[in-house]
């Protein structure tokens, strides 16, 4: 039941539309339009978030930040295990992680609205998932990520170029197609690439 509002909600309106944009270097989201997916370039046109960081969902002792990826392409996926579109769509951005690392890509995933710890945990180890989370269940990261930002919107995905800038937002289930070329096109953009 759960699953299902929240897919009504991310087609009806908490997705995003064409003013979805960067302003003076920092993101700032607008959603309306209905769109689930949208891109941002030229790279000059990307904007960053605000910080992104919190507790290892696996090692509450760890600390996880976006600037532990410092140079990478960052995949943020955002995900609860009570979230049925997260349960199919995990082994589908597993299998572009394995397909993207060893191109400086990186995967972070921040898990909301969880908790049940010990669910989550179980959620990472049944599936055989790689990389990490941000343990987030008062949704904090996702609040200071961007005004406005869909919070209601689950799974939704983020794509960061290698400055950390927004390159492109999906607020649907995802498809290892519907991302590999995303994070392949972004892995080959060269650091520090802006418009002309």
């Amino acid at each position: 039941m759960l699953a299902a509002v929240t897919a009504c909600l991310v087609l009806s309106g908490c997705a995003t539309g064409d003013d979805a944009v960067a302003q003076g270097g920092s993101f700032e989201f607008v959603a309306p339009g209905g769109k689930t997916d949208i891109f941002y370039d030229p790279p000059a046109d990307r904007g960053r978030p605000g910080p992104i960081k919190g507790p290892d969902l696996m090692d509450p002792d760890r600390q996880l930040s976006l600037d532990d990826f410092a140079g990478k392409v960052v995949v943020i996926n955002v995900w609860g295990q009570w979230c049925g579109p997260c349960r199919s769509e995990i082994s589908e951005l597993q299998q572009v992680y394995d397909d993207t690392r060893e191109q400086g890509v990186a995967f972070l995933g921040i898990d909301v609205r969880d908790n049940d710890r010990q669910a989550a945990e179980d959620f990472i180890r049944d599936r055989n998932v790689t990389f990490p989370s941000i343990y987030d269940p008062p949704m904090r990261t996702m609040i200071a990520f961007g005004g406005k930002y869909p919070t209601s919107a689950i799974p939704s995905t983020i794509v960061l170029d290698r400055e950390h800038r927004v390159a492109a937002v999906f607020l649907r289930e995802l498809l290892a197609e519907d991302l590999l070329p995303v994070v392949q096109r972004l892995a080959a953009e060269p650091a520090g690439e802006s418009a002309p």
